[in-house]
């Protein structure tokens, strides 16, 4: 029988307490990146689980600190900083979302090494942490989980990271909100 959410998030909340996870020991040398699959429709609940988990941590008690990256608050931080969140807005009612969409990815640099969401975790992730990526289903379509995850995996090896993905995860593909898939990627499934 599959443990509930309520079951699977008591076990994420020990798990990222035992140093090993940490430590990224026992993972055979690879890079400790994780995905926590659950329905779309318990976004709320996981959200709300998520910012109790960033509340209860303490980097003095637990020696580590929880650091959680929404993408949606990142795009539009960066949107903001660059002076173009009017701009995407009205290019959106002239051009619709698909044009909005791949002139995102091009300032963001998506597919690019220096892509700037990822060169926001890089400047933002201290040492001793534990990494959370939430916000997925609110960025579709314009960021892509597994293209951050493929680029991220370069730059972030030192701390583990755990992106909250709603829909299911197989081991090897990514399917948003349980329908929108096929994006191959390999990380470890957190807990069943």
């Amino acid at each position: 029988m599959m443990a509930s959410l309520e079951e699977r998030l008591d076990k994420v909340e020990r798990l990222i307490r035992a140093e090993s996870f940490r430590k990224n020991k026992g993972l055979g040398n690879e890079v400790g990146y994780y995905i926590f699959d659950y329905p779309a429709e318990k976004e709320l609940q996981v959200r709300e689980r998520v910012s109790y988990m960033v509340s209860k941590n303490s980097r003095g008690i637990d020696g580590f600190q929880l650091i959680v990256f929404d993408l949606y608050d990142i795009l539009i931080d960066i949107l903001e900083r660059e002076g173009f969140t009017d701009q995407v807005v009205q290019f959106e009612k002239e051009y619709g979302l698909g044009f909005i969409t791949d002139a995102l990815q091009m300032l963001l640099k998506l597919g690019e090494r220096d892509n700037l969401v990822v060169k926001y975790f890089q400047e933002n992730t201290p040492d001793d942490a534990v990494v959370f990526i939430i916000g997925i289903g609110k960025c579709y379509p314009i960021i892509r989980s597994h293209s951050i995850l493929n680029n991220l995996h370069q730059v972030i090896d030192r701390v583990p990271v755990v992106m909250f993905f709603p829909g299911l995860y197989d081991g090897q593909e990514l399917s948003l909100f349980s329908k929108i898939g096929n994006n191959y990627y390999r990380a470890f499934k957190l807990v069943e």
